[in-house]
């Protein structure tokens, strides 16, 4: 059965939160995402469905809620409802990595050095905690206005221990942002390995199309997701345009050898000694 939401939250999780006015911020691929009133202060809750392409989006909900959980000591709440699972965590405030930078992609601005270490702190802080995310993308790095980068959606992460009623296969990523080599397993056996080295290069891929509004390989837009996927490990990755010491970090991050990649840590930084 398809489902196309956006539903509301659950009975179940408004009982929890004891919840005041809720607005709809967003309804794609699987989730129908809530910023509701608390007297904690507002909450994201997340309705997960099974979406047209995965039926895993059902329960990607409560299993990100079981990952904030061991990295977090907030109030992350949880549950089940009649098509899947749903999430409630603190709302976090902040423009996407995407959003903020788009005063470059129109030439009006430079790459700002300090937001990309803050993307690339919060990233490295993940991999310190043992984690990796799995699905690095700009619209997942938060810049808040007081400084500092929030990384969310923590859906696909891999590190401690899931419930397995709630744990799936890795089966890649928005294919804008992966590795050649997490696609080329997506390819070969449905599934992959998501690492620090592939989030290294989903943060590449992601400063880079922020930065120029071009992804990190060429293919049409209404390519397949088999047909992306056979771009990214087949054809190499569009020359880096973006000047200075960004551009050199990003060819590197970008290198289609894992080995090759500067660690999260390294990342940090080469950004920090430039600013």
């Amino acid at each position: 059965m398809v489902f196309d939401g956006p539903y509301a939250p659950p009975d179940g999780a408004l009982r929890l939160l004891g919840p005041g006015p809720a607005e709809l911020v967003l309804n794609r691929r699987g989730s129908s995402v809530w910023r509701v009133g608390t007297e904690a202060g507002p909450y994201a809750v997340k309705v997960g469905y099974p979406s047209r392409t995965h039926a895993w989006t059902a329960l990607a909900r409560a299993r990100e809620a079981a990952v904030l959980r061991q990295l977090t000591r907030e109030r992350i709440l949880s549950g089940e409802w009649e098509h899947g699972t749903w999430g409630a965590q603190p709302w976090r405030r902040g423009d996407s990595l995407y959003d903020r930078w788009a005063p470059c992609r129109n030439g009006d601005a430079e790459p700002d050095l300090g937001e990309a270490l803050s993307c690339a702190v919060a990233l490295s802080g993940l991999h310190g905690e043992g984690w990796v995310h799995g699905d690095v993308q700009p619209a997942h790095f938060l810049l808040a206005a007081s400084g500092g980068a929030f990384l969310i959606d923590l859906a696909l992460s891999r590190g401690g221990r899931i419930p397995h009623a709630y744990d799936f296969p890795y089966r890649g990523c928005l294919v804008h942002y992966e590795a050649p080599e997490i696609s080329a397993g997506v390819l070969d056996t449905g599934t992959a390995t998501p690492t620090r080295e592939a989030d290294v290069y989903a943060l590449g891929a992601a400063l880079f199309i922020s930065a120029t509004g071009r992804r990190h390989v060429d293919y049409p837009d209404d390519a397949s997701r088999e047909d992306q996927r056979w771009a990214v490990v087949t054809r190499p990755h569009r020359p880096v345009t973006v000047p200075g010491v960004l551009g050199g970090l990003l060819t590197h991050m970008l290198s289609r050898s894992p080995a090759d990649r500067p660690t999260g840590a390294e990342v940090c930084e080469t950004l920090s000694a430039a600013r």
